[in-house]
């Protein structure tokens, strides 16, 4: 979740006039502050978690692993003002997704117990993690939606289509090994669907990136699985 409110929700006007207030009590639970060099783990999934981490600029991933081996890749994050480990605050569990610094960043580690003790002393500051938890639990159940419920070509045309639509949060990946992990498959069989989508004439590759030839093409592709 992003520490400031997001800008679409019921809630935003009124949690713009708290925002200072909150930001503030929240800082106050600060402990301290670490680097982390590129491919650390911030957090591991399994772990214990007692702290949260704020990272206000900076790239991270998060994946999920299967007792099988096989990993799950949500994406990329452009950071601002983002905060690490928010869900289990509420939950009290272990941490269910491993996040990853994607180059060196530096990182606020904030004491989850004094969090919670704030909630509790400020209950209207919950408002902030519950607005900004149902954006990002929308956000992600339309991942998972689609990739459970479509084949990999149209997984891969509709992301490239949606990301010429709007800005995004979670970001592409610039190595097919972890693209196919985004798309929760193998690396054969993701270069596979995109040699697909090549021969179809609807993309090409430039170096690792693939390239849109004609989105109203890809559009009409992405229509036929409707």
């Amino acid at each position: 979740m992003q520490l400031k409110p997001y800008q679409t929700g019921r809630f935003t006007q009124h949690l713009n006039t708290l925002y200072q207030e909150f930001r503030q009590a929240f800082y106050q639970c600060q402990l301290h502050s670490r680097y982390y060099q590129a491919g650390e783990e911030i957090l591991r999934q399994g772990q214990v978690v007692d702290h949260l981490y704020l990272t206000s600029v900076g790239r991270v991933s998060m994946n999920i692993s299967a007792v099988n081996g096989r990993r799950f890749q949500l994406g990329e994050v452009d950071c601002d003002y983002h905060v690490f480990g928010e869900m289990e605050l509420f939950t009290d569990t272990s941490c269910q997704w491993s996040v990853v610094a994607e180059e060196q960043l530096e990182v606020d580690v904030i004491c989850l117990k004094s969090v919670a003790d704030l909630l509790l002393e400020r209950p209207e500051f919950t408002l902030f993690f519950a607005s900004a938890l149902a954006n990002d639990y929308q956000d992600s159940l339309d991942i998972y939606t689609y990739r459970l419920l479509h084949p990999i070509t149209y997984n891969i045309a509709y992301d490239l289509w949606h990301r010429h639509q709007e800005s995004v949060m979670l970001g592409a990946f610039d190595k097919a090994g972890q693209e196919a992990e985004r798309f929760g498959t193998s690396s054969r069989v993701y270069r596979r669907a995109v040699k697909e989508l090549i021969d179809k004439g609807l993309v090409v590759k430039d170096g690792a990136e693939i390239q849109v030839v004609d989105l109203d093409a890809l559009k009409a592709f992405i229509d036929q699985f409707e």
